[in-house]
């Protein structure tokens, strides 16, 4: 196991999304982890999906569903493009059909909030959803460990089905003691790798689809996780189409889609 962490930041363009900061423990990679993918599977890549507003949930689930592919869903509790929210009665056929695909599941916290800096060793998060909207909240590790597990309460009882052991913090900010607090209720955090950026989220007159595909067939590598939204309210030009031509450009280069390893899912590490 490589004992030492790599700490890298998000390779996104300089000009977009500016000062997001990532954890240490984005980049904490196990050989052994990697030994666990399919023996006829050389070069293992790990699709993504943060809820989001669902406006191309059906779209993506259509395209992971033609290619046969497993992704894992990351859900938040989020305000979706119909009105309702992500994790509502309203979508339980949804999230049925996806679990019966057999795809994995971790949480994204209930109100997908932001995540400020530790003070005083106290969890500072403001709500992004729910009535404390927008409010600058002074959280508990076990406070903290609510807001994770409120996801799976939701899901298990939406789907029958549990959450797997992971979870992954809104824009991918976590903190040394959000990070303490997740593993001391069971999660560990699963980041994405620099070139596993899709760019779903970035302006569509500077970032267009073409270029965003495009480069991630330049730029991902095998033990990659990849990351994208079942839905983006900022980008007109929904990036979710291109998840068709870049499974198959990416199938074709040699490379196969499985779900993360189980050692990531108890410690949160892949191999490269």
């Amino acid at each position: 196991m490589i004992g030492r962490i790599l700490s890298s930041t998000l390779a996104k363009p300089a000009s977009a999304l500016v000062g997001v900061l990532m954890s240490a423990s984005a980049f904490l990679w196990s050989v052994s982890a990697m030994a666990q993918a399919p023996a006829g599977c050389a070069k293992p890549v790990y699709l993504t999906l943060d809820t989001g507003g669902m406006q191309s949930a059906e779209l993506i689930a259509q395209i992971l569903q033609k290619h046969q592919v497993k992704a894992t869903f990351f859900l938040a509790n989020e305000k979706t493009f119909r009105g309702d929210h992500a994790l509502d009665d309203s979508w339980k056929s949804y999230w049925q059909a996806r679990t019966a695909e057999g795809h994995g599941f971790g949480s994204h916290t209930w109100r997908h909030g932001r995540i400020l800096a530790d003070q005083a060793g106290v969890i500072r998060y403001r709500p992004q959803f729910g009535e404390q909207a927008g409010q600058l909240m002074r959280l508990t590790a076990t406070d903290f460990c609510e807001e994770l597990n409120r996801v799976g309460r939701q899901f298990e009882r939406l789907t029958g089905r549990p959450l797997d052991p992971i979870w992954r913090a809104p824009g991918g900010i976590t903190t040394p003691e959000t990070l303490r607090a997740a593993k001391a209720c069971g999660y560990a955090h699963i980041h994405w790798s620099p070139a596993g950026f899709l760019g779903d989220e970035l302006p569509s007159d500077r970032y267009p689809n073409r270029m965003l595909l495009d480069q991630a067939l330049r730029s991902i590598r095998s033990g990659d996780i990849l990351m994208a939204h079942l839905g983006i309210w900022s980008r007109s030009d929904p990036y979710a189409p291109m998840l068709d031509p870049l499974i198959a450009g990416l199938k074709a280069s040699g490379f196969c889609f499985e779900l993360l390893p189980q050692a990531s899912l108890s410690r949160g590490r892949l191999a490269r």
